[in-house]
């Protein structure tokens, strides 16, 4: 199955500027038929996955832009609304939506994410992401994304809130070589996913497209399907708030990671339609396994 792309990476080439806090989600309020159209250009080049626009979105992100809770919420639920809006106008069938549950250094918008051990316990963590998870889950998602998740400890805070929802979830770390961003094993953090039944598939996304078929073997140790969504290649730098290095991400690597056993292919940062078209392209000739898996 062909996922979509980078979502801010789409909207940013369409002319908006996201260096807000809330990153895409201050699009949510301000611009929502630019998402659909995002996502609408996502489901044409291939995709069958289309993610919402809550990876940042908060309360307390909301708060700070002077929105009250009750508009978070509502404001959380309409991420939803406007990606199943776009399946629907593609056709619905066969596709799916996945509400975004970015990590909680994402929140912070100073790059934590990409460094993990935020200094609070599984507990702590479990108690901010309770109220935006469960949102999630009852406004209509097929999946839920636990993305770009950094450490093991946030993990098992993301998979016991899972365990609760009644809705199926996937857990993807990003990850430095074979550890994740926190330093932790990789083969040790898939573990907090093994024998979940709730979790419907594990692996890699906002990493190195280099990192993800080392990713693949270790993902596939604990018997789910293993999905894989990676940036171009290009680093994030947070201090001057911009992406460098050069793009290494093609759909001659998508090839690899289809015949090293992924089943969910797609990609994060900097990774737009084209680049999902030429995705879907090489699985369609090719990588049967992927074109016909599904969370």
């Amino acid at each position: 199955m062909i996922s979509d792309g980078g979502l801010a990476t789409e909207l940013e080439a369409r002319g908006h500027d996201l260096s807000d806090p809330l990153w895409s989600a201050r699009l949510l309020s301000d611009a929502p038929e630019e998402i659909v159209a995002v996502h609408d250009a996502y489901f044409r080049a291939g995709a069958r996955i289309a993610t919402t626009a809550s990876y940042q979105a908060s309360f307390e992100g909301f708060a700070a832009h002077g929105i009250d809770r009750d508009r978070s919420v509502e404001l959380l639920c309409r991420s939803v609304e406007l990606a199943r809006l776009a399946r629907d106008e593609n056709g619905a069938a066969g596709l799916l939506v996945a509400a975004s549950i970015g990590p909680y250094g994402a929140a912070l918008a100073d790059g934590s994410e990409y460094r993990g051990r935020y200094g609070l316990s599984v507990s702590a963590l479990t108690r901010w992401h309770r109220p935006r998870l469960e949102i999630l889950a009852a406004a209509g998602a097929d999946v839920l994304a636990c993305e770009t998740v950094p450490d093991a400890d946030e993990a098992e805070a993301l998979v016991g809130l899972v365990r609760t929802v009644g809705v199926p979830a996937w857990l993807s770390y990003t990850i430095d070589g074979t550890t994740t961003r926190a330093g932790q094993s990789l083969g040790e953090a898939f573990a907090v996913a093994a024998g979940v039944d709730e979790i419907v598939a594990v692996g890699v996304n906002c990493c190195a497209p280099d990192d993800v078929l080392g990713a693949i073997e270790i993902a596939s140790a604990i018997g789910k399907p293993v999905i894989v969504y990676p940036n171009s290649g290009e680093r994030w730098d947070s201090r001057q708030r911009q992406w460098v290095g050069r793009s290494r991400f093609s759909a001659e690597l998508a090839g690899q990671w289809i015949a090293a056993g992924a089943a969910i292919i797609g990609g994060c940062c900097r990774v737009g339609p084209a680049d999902i078209a030429a995705v879907t392209r090489r699985a369609c000739s090719g990588g049967g396994k992927s074109a016909e898996s599904s969370p």
